[in-house]
């Protein structure tokens, strides 16, 4: 009778002390957790939160927000002249821009992987223009692009070739940008580096034995291994393009002939004839140019939404070409 009665209890103490055990892992992990949820919570739920509810108000920064509904809403789809061209050229980027910086950086990554002699003197030449601050990679080339005194032009009246006018022409502006994005590709080239020597070679070895080409090679042992890459690397992109800021704002400014950004704000926006406005150029010019927080804020709002879609239409259209999205 006492030994069972000393069975039961100790049954009952068990599951108390795994329950303790339990809880006590779960506050520790918390802890560990807590800087992070701390610092989203401050720096992206909060600051979402109140974008939010801005963009339902008139708010300048100095005055209390005032509640106006939609009307924010209203103006954005209908009334805004701007908006649209900023988008477009902001579509333009993410359709033109990120395909063409991708696979760029792709082919150089896999000549580099294929290189016997010097290739690590190739692959720090190829990556060393990513390491160049943006506004100082801009400057240099709007001043070798241009149109009278640049030395891409002279070069090309030497074959007889009549340059175009790059960033002072509305058709070249964005071109002249794309051209950018590939000299800077070398962050983007040495993740595919990394990937691409990273797959094991005795799968080509046994394509050849099948009498496999160069081509399926690459189709059905190159691209789905380094598929996760490709992922990312589209991702990666799209959220760059579609907060294309710096590049556009300073080739707009060096451009039109002022250096500097602040100044010229109504002058050459987007400059030329508004080719290089993009969107988050006018969502800043909106809320610190003009201080109109409150639309300033429907345009975040907005550049959130149509981000997240583009996103989720990324990660399902790649789920689809895996092989396991296939079966």
């Amino acid at each position: 009778m006492t030994s069972a009665i000393e069975r039961t209890g100790r049954a009952t103490a068990r599951p108390v002390r795994s329950s303790r055990s339990r809880r006590r892992r779960n506050l520790v992990t918390l802890a560990l957790l807590a800087p992070a949820l701390l610092g989203l919570a401050i720096f992206f739920v909060y600051p979402l939160i109140a974008s939010v509810y801005y963009s339902f108000t008139r708010y300048d920064l100095v005055s209390a927000p005032q509640w106006i509904g939609l009307r924010n809403y209203e103006y954005l789809f209908t009334q805004d002249p701007n908006v649209w061209k900023a988008t477009l050229n902001t579509l333009w980027f993410v359709v033109i821009w990120v395909p063409v910086k991708t696979v760029f950086a792709l082919l150089i990554a896999g000549l580099l992987a294929r290189a016997k002699r010097a290739s690590g003197f190739w692959r720090t030449v190829f990556y060393l223009p990513a390491l160049v601050p943006p506004v100082a990679s801009v400057v240099s080339f709007v001043f070798l692009f241009n149109p009278g005194t640049g030395p891409v032009n002279q070069v090309l009246a030497w074959f007889g070739i009549k340059g175009p006018l790059w960033f002072n022409d509305p058709a070249w502006s964005k071109p002249s940008l794309v051209l950018l994005g590939i000299w800077v590709m070398g962050d983007v080239m040495i993740i595919f580096l990394a990937a691409l020597l990273d797959v094991p070679k005795d799968q080509y070895e046994a394509a050849s034995l099948d009498g496999a080409n160069g081509v399926q090679k690459v189709r059905f042992i190159t691209m789905p291994s380094i598929s996760p890459v490709l992922l990312f690397a589209a991702v990666t992109g799209v959220i760059a393009a579609i907060q294309y800021f710096t590049e556009a704002a300073v080739a707009s400014s060096v451009a039109s002939g002022k250096a500097v950004v602040g100044e010229g704000i109504s002058n050459n926006l987007g400059y030329p004839d508004g080719s290089l406005l993009t969107y988050t150029q006018w969502l800043y010019v909106r809320g610190f140019g003009t201080y109109q927080l409150g639309y300033a804020s429907a345009l975040a709002v907005l550049l959130f939404v149509v981000a997240a879609v583009l996103l989720i239409l990324i990660l399902r259209r790649f789920k689809a070409f895996t092989p396991e999205g296939a079966q």
